[in-house]
């Protein structure tokens, strides 16, 4: 009775990251460095955020992704963000420009592929380099939202920028997911058995993010985006739709992606949403990435760091010429091209969420793919927000008043 007594006096008070004292206590220090990161120097809050997560991977106390509180947190804001994404995407634009679509393929396939050949060529097992290149393929739309949000960017090279990384996104969950269920599916054990799940999953994450889509746009018909009240309905509509995707083992990355993309596109007006849906969006952000940068290990980085970094160098090389090769006939020039082809850099929270899920499945090859994945999101959490940020600015899409630091 006394230790019982004890542990509920003392356990709110226990100084680490899973308790609510310590996760208070972290909230409060990223967003005080992330606003002296703004202010002194006029970088992304992120990195802030970021800096605080290496530092609790650095003490060892960091992230797994399957802790319950802090994953619902990581999907409340992948959901948020990656639904904003899509709400960017406009279709009609791809119709428009069809080699904009051509380059989303292009720079997608050619990261895939350099990848493939760069581990392969390190030795590491084909059923590892797959899911890997695969991952490869997405650019963190997380990333490129915050940062441009906060730059005030806005030009050619920007909401391309944010149309490719909404697409290679869907691309890479759909080829992962397409890639799980090939290994199910190639047993002549399980094959059976898997098949219904594989297929329910797949629809089932179609239909929802149509149907979140489809009821978004009537919640946005009948009520005024400005009021604080309709904006609770959008968010707690994704939010349940999350619920349900997760009680029916569907994608929690594709259904609101989808719902995206179908509400934008269901009108020729585009949607206009405050960032992350206000405060509490914020918070969960500030989550995503403190948790993001934590998750990497130290006991691992030393043996996969070198192919981490060929891993990197050769996604952003394929991603690059990718984006200059389809330049001038999607209405590029050189320099907005070069531009763009730098700032398609960002891994991050979409890319471990991924990881997590395809580990679950298979965990033979998710145990050897995930310390290689750490190591890349370690070299990335810090450095691909300032590429970003260093590409806008020379394709002169920033805010002057941002750049000036009078905003």
């Amino acid at each position: 009775m006394t230790d019982t007594l004890w542990s509920l006096i003392a356990a709110p008070w226990a100084l680490e990251p899973d308790t609510l004292l310590g996760a208070a206590l972290l909230a409060l220090l990223a967003a005080l460095l992330g606003e002296v990161v703004w202010r002194r120097l006029r970088w992304p809050r992120l990195l802030g955020y970021s800096a605080v997560g290496t530092l609790i991977a650095l003490s060892g106390a960091g992230a797994s992704g399957h802790e319950p509180a802090l994953r619902l947190a990581i999907d409340g804001a992948l959901a948020l963000l990656l639904f904003e994404a899509g709400a960017r995407l406009n279709l009609r634009w791809l119709v428009r420009n069809p080699w904009l679509l051509a380059t989303s393929l292009a720079e997608a396939a050619m990261a895939a592929g350099a990848v493939w050949l760069v581990l392969r060529s390190l030795a590491v097992a084909a059923e590892v380099a797959a899911p890997l290149a695969i991952i490869a393929a997405s650019v963190s739309p997380a990333v490129l939202q915050r940062v441009v949000g906060e730059l005030r960017a806005s030009g050619q090279v920007t909401e391309r920028l944010l149309a490719l990384a909404a697409l290679n996104t869907l691309f890479a969950v759909l080829g992962l997911k397409l890639f799980s269920a090939g290994l199910l599916l190639s047993d002549p054990g399980t094959w059976l058995v898997a098949l219904s799940p594989v297929l329910f999953s797949f629809c089932g994450s179609i239909l929802l993010g149509a149907a979140l889509g489809e009821g978004l746009a009537l919640i946005a018909r009948r009520f005024d985006l400005r009021n604080d009240n309709a904006m609770v309905l959008l968010l707690a509509s994704i939010l349940l739709a999350l619920v349900v995707a997760k009680t029916l083992q569907l994608s929690a990355l594709l259904v609101p992606l989808l719902a995206g993309i179908w509400l934008r596109n269901r009108s020729e007006r585009p949607w206009v949403w405050p960032r992350h849906f206000g405060s509490a969006g914020g918070v969960l952000v500030l989550v995503l990435f403190v948790a993001v940068a934590s998750a990497p290990r130290l006991d691992t980085l030393g043996a996969t760091l070198g192919i981490a970094v060929a891993l990197v160098l050769a996604r952003a090389a394929a991603k690059a010429l990718a984006v200059l090769l389809l330049a001038r006939p999607s209405g590029l020039g050189l320099g907005q091209a070069l531009c763009l082809g730098s700032a398609l850099l960002p891994m991050s929270a979409t890319a471990w969420v991924m990881a997590l899920e395809f580990s679950l499945r298979h965990p033979a090859a998710g145990a050897q793919l995930m310390p290689v994945l750490l190591s890349c999101l370690a070299l990335l959490e810090l450095s691909a927000p300032l590429v970003v940020m260093a590409s806008l600015r020379a394709a002169g899409e920033v805010d002057v008043q941002t750049r000036s630091g009078t905003a």
